[in-house]
């Protein structure tokens, strides 16, 4: 019994394989990137999967929130783009082992200027504001990068 309450606690911790990709972005085409602690050396737009029966778009608000300190209740737009990809290596023991691929939900803030970011230290150890052209090259996500491109202005860059 005791094993088998572990292997249910275990499992309660695995991570959701549905996801947001959330630009944060300003009007003049400065991008917002974190970056990850683990794996080293990985920058990324505000990311992080569902929890529990949370919607995309709640799940794209709470990460806001949680990774950079920004509560928004306007300006939030769901890009109705939907990735699907393999988790990477580095992330799979978080997923159920029968689990290969995440569901990716992408959303974007534009925002009149910069602001002073929040970055969660457990998660992420840096953040920088980026032109669009700078952005999409460091973006270690090939998601993100398209993303990037697509959602934040040329003619801002």
């Amino acid at each position: 019994m005791a094993v088998q309450l572990k292997i249910l606690s275990d499992l309660e911790h695995l991570k959701t394989p549905e996801s947001v990709l959330v630009l944060v972005y300003t009007e003049a085409g400065d991008v917002l990137l974190l970056r990850r602690r683990q794996p080293d050396d990985f920058w990324q737009s505000v990311t992080g999967s569902l929890e529990g029966d949370e919607t995309p778009e709640q799940a794209a608000r709470r990460e806001l929130f949680e990774e950079t300190g920004l509560a928004v209740s306007t300006g939030l737009v769901d890009c109705k783009i939907t990735n699907r990809f393999p988790i990477l290596p580095a992330w799979r023991p978080r997923y159920a082992p029968d689990v290969s691929h995440n569901t990716e939900y992408v959303f974007r803030l534009a925002l009149t200027e910069r602001l002073t970011i929040r970055i969660n230290p457990e998660e992420h150890s840096e953040y920088q504001w980026l032109d669009r052209v700078s952005a999409a090259a460091l973006a270690s996500s090939y998601t993100n990068r398209e993303a990037i491109l697509a959602w934040v202005p040329a003619c801002a860059s």
